[in-house]
């Protein structure tokens, strides 16, 4: 019975030693699984204020405040065209004239017509009077009299018909030269003497009045991020000693569709006569009055279709997500003009890889 004890006890030893290795495995392995994740690494920097003022600048031209085209009202052969490039024009004078043959063999036609419906007229009048003593003495017939009156009324509107039209071809007549209606500027001229034109072709571009604007093409970005009312300076190109202000005037409201930027016009206050029609001109704009925030592109992510950073707890080296308000950005900095304050750690780089509450191993901070 004794041999037969020993043996099981010698099976079971060699059982525990057997599985002993599997059970410390094991053991290894849930202690393993069970230890806490490692640490990403993430680059970070922290934020800090800088005071803003950045010169913002634009390349654009010098135009008239007012600049409309001039043309005639009826069309025919140009007969004279005295504007030049460049001409100061005054109210009155004549620019251009067409031939008037046309229109003056209308206006003798309206002028016979007149005589001859004044004719007819006194004639009505005549036979009226003469019926209207006679039925008071009562020598005709109330018919007789009704007649006489129904043609001098008729007299009467044919006269009236006649001067509208006499009106008319004087009018066609002074169509025949065209005048300028403000003082100003010719800056276009079209077409010359002895070419047929059309009502409403332009003849000449006249730049009315002394106003100049400096007109530029702005991209959307600094439109939204731009202060209300700016002063701009404008200077030339090739003489930045040639100085005017200005504030903008208009925006058009809808963009360019080939270069995707809003024309901008500046009006200008008391320019320099050196800013000619048509100068190239410098514009400059001071930005982001006050302190701003600024932080690298690679930080910014999204959470709720909204922008948002990384923020770094630095006790225990955690991160959370916030949503930021972005002034304005490019392909290396972000202005943020809500969401953050000076002090605060964003993660720069690895912000793809995170999660809300996961530990972070910090490789480097950036400037």
């Amino acid at each position: 019975m004794r041999a037969d004890q020993t043996t099981l006890y010698r099976m079971l030893m060699m059982a525990l030693m057997t599985i002993a290795p599997v059970l410390l495995l094991a053991a290894c392995q849930r202690e393993t699984d069970t230890a806490a994740p490692a640490a990403r690494p993430a680059r970070t920097t922290t934020v800090q204020k800088r005071e803003g003022g950045q010169q913002v600048t634009f390349t654009g031209r010098i135009e008239a405040e007012d600049e409309v085209s001039v043309a005639f009202r009826i069309s025919g052969r140009l007969l004279e065209s005295s504007g030049k490039l460049g001409d100061r024009v005054e109210p009155g004078q004549i620019m251009a004239r067409l031939e008037p043959q046309n229109e003056l063999n209308a206006l003798r036609q309206a002028q016979a017509g007149l005589a001859a419906a004044q004719g007819q007229l006194t004639q009505a009048r005549n036979h009226f009077e003469r019926q209207e003593t006679l039925l008071a003495q009562g020598w005709t017939t109330r018919a007789n009299f009704d007649v006489a009156t129904q043609a001098q009324q008729t007299a009467q509107s044919q006269v009236d018909a006649a001067e509208a039209q006499l009106h008319t071809a004087h009018d066609l007549v002074s169509f025949t030269e065209l005048k300028a209606d403000a003082p100003g500027i010719i800056t276009a001229i079209g077409p010359g003497a002895g070419e047929v034109v059309q009502a409403g072709q332009m003849i000449a571009r006249l730049a009315r009045k002394d106003g100049r604007d400096a007109i530029f093409d702005i991209p959307a970005q600094f439109l939204r991020s731009a202060p209300a009312d700016p002063r701009i300076t404008v200077s030339l190109t090739d003489d930045p000693s040639v100085t005017a202000s200005g504030r903008i005037r208009e925006v058009a409201a809808q963009a360019n569709p080939v270069t995707r930027t809003f024309e901008v016009k500046v009006g200008l206050t008391d320019p320099p006569l050196a800013m000619r029609l048509g100068a190239t001109v410098v514009g400059r704009v001071e930005t982001d009055a006050g302190p701003i925030i600024e932080i690298p592109a690679t930080a910014l992510t999204k959470i709720n279709q909204q922008p948002a950073v990384w923020i770094v707890d630095p006790s225990t080296h955690t991160v959370s997500i916030r949503n930021v308000d972005v002034l304005r950005f490019d392909q290396a900095r972000v202005v943020v003009s809500q969401g953050l304050d000076t002090g605060e750690i964003v993660v720069t780089a690895g912000v793809q890889a995170l999660h809300p509450g996961q530990k972070i191993r910090v490789l480097g901070s950036e400037p």
